[in-house]
């Protein structure tokens, strides 16, 4: 052994394909989900770094391929990007944990790929391509108008001029756009929401593990309404964990639910999943969609504190709850489960529910904090502590730039 400690694998995910073909969305979302799952991960747009360095009040033009000042901006704001990348790898991962950067550009030329790979060559990077292809005329245009709404482009701008500055920049993009051909590169192609996958030379597990992921993604659109049980008899007690019944104040929950949720969904189809203990199914019964009950969307196991209050846990494990109180994220109940094993056990729900259109999840507190944590991007130490409470509705509705949210009170 000569005492060099072996790093975690450093890797770029690089987006490719036109503008309004989801590679926002789909990078975003790939951030979460190795973020959630404790890798490090993070986003670098380079649309950020134009704007930044060249600012936001620019039209298609700038976007020209024959604008040669233009292209060498763009340029400019590629390698700083990359540079930053490699900054963030050295400085601010751990390096025991692999670390994915997402690098989110068109990259819509061979020219540009090649410039990328000798980047990434020359300081020993694995690079793997995500090119996102789309021929569907009425998506593409579901797309513009998500962009300019929520686009840092076209803040505060005529949302038709938006639309038709933004099919000129496309129609650009299309003028010099090469689709991935290179035979030496990893990548993954999907196409068409996700209907059909091209991939090549996918090469190791964390590389396997993403493209699992981004074939079970889609970017129609979409709602996930999460809510907790309605009142419990052990809620009443103060109690943690057991399978008990609904209270009264529970019951009246659920035969609240169904109009809050045809008021916001209307006709639109819907999938209701529930765990598999008596306070979700009797909080869903009187809901007329189809159901389903999943074991991973029980409530965190409390091992020999289920069915306990916090006062009789700190009278009984007075150490046990300090150890708690002190890291609660990966703090384990004995014989029970912890906040990152939670997360292990829904990374199947997670799964499941990115290949859906309309849920809505009813669960448990820890549960739907560790799904809306996922959703909403926020960091494992912030997840034990979301403000998740009863006989809320919270709707979430997936969007290129983030992920929008509405809570209805019930």
């Amino acid at each position: 052994m000569n005492g060099v400690i072996p790093q975690a694998e450093r890797l770029i995910c690089v987006m490719v394909g036109l503008p309004a073909r989801g590679k926002t969305f789909i990078s975003q979302k790939l951030c979460r989900y190795l973020r959630w799952l404790n890798f490090n991960s993070k986003v670098f747009n380079v649309g950020n770094y134009r704007r930044k360095n060249f600012g936001v009040d620019m039209d298609h033009n700038f976007f020209d391929p024959e604008n040669k000042e233009a292209q060498e901006q763009r340029r400019m704001a590629a390698l700083e990007a990359l540079n930053d990348v490699l900054e963030w790898f050295e400085k601010e991962t751990d390096p025991m944990v692999p670390a994915i950067a997402i690098y989110d550009a068109t990259n819509s030329t061979v020219e540009r790929r090649k410039m990328i790979l000798e980047f990434c060559s020359s300081k020993a990077l694995k690079v793997m391509f995500i090119e996102s292809i789309c021929h569907d005329d009425e998506l593409i245009m579901s797309n513009i108008k998500e962009v300019k709404l929520s686009s840092p482009d076209y803040v505060n701008k005529d949302p038709d001029q938006a639309a038709e500055d933004f099919k000129a920049r496309i129609a650009h993009y299309q003028k010099a756009y090469e689709t991935i051909t290179e035979k030496d590169i990893s990548f993954i192609k999907t196409i068409d929401l996700g209907t059909q996958f091209v991939l090549h030379l996918v090469q190791d597990y964390l590389q396997s593990r993403i493209v699992f992921y981004l074939m079970n993604l889609h970017i129609k659109p979409r709602s996930i309404f999460i809510s907790r049980h309605g009142e419990s008899m052990l809620n009443v007690k103060g109690a943690i964990g057991g399978d008990s019944d609904l209270s009264p104040r529970g019951r009246i929950f659920a035969e609240k639910l169904p109009d809050l949720i045809k008021k916001n969904l209307g006709d639109k189809k819907l999938t209701v999943w529930t765990s598999t203990l008596k306070r979700t199914i009797q909080s869903a019964e009187h809901l007329t969609y189809p159901k389903l009950s999943w074991k991973a969307l029980d409530e965190l196991d409390a091992g020999v504190c289920d069915g306990m209050t916090y006062e009789e846990i700190e009278e009984k494990y007075p150490e046990d709850f300090h150890l708690r109180d002190s890291d609660k994220y990966n703090y384990r109940y004995r014989g029970g489960e912890s906040y990152h094993d939670l997360v292990v056990r829904l990374e199947p729900v997670i799964m499941e529910l990115e290949r859906q259109e309309n849920i809505l999840i009813i669960s448990h507190q820890a549960t739907l904090r560790c799904i809306y944590a996922y959703f909403l991007n926020l960091p494992r130490d912030e997840l034990p502590y979301i403000n998740i409470p009863l006989h809320t509705v919270i709707q979430l509705t997936p969007k290129a730039y983030g992920c929008e949210e509405v809570r209805y009170k019930l």
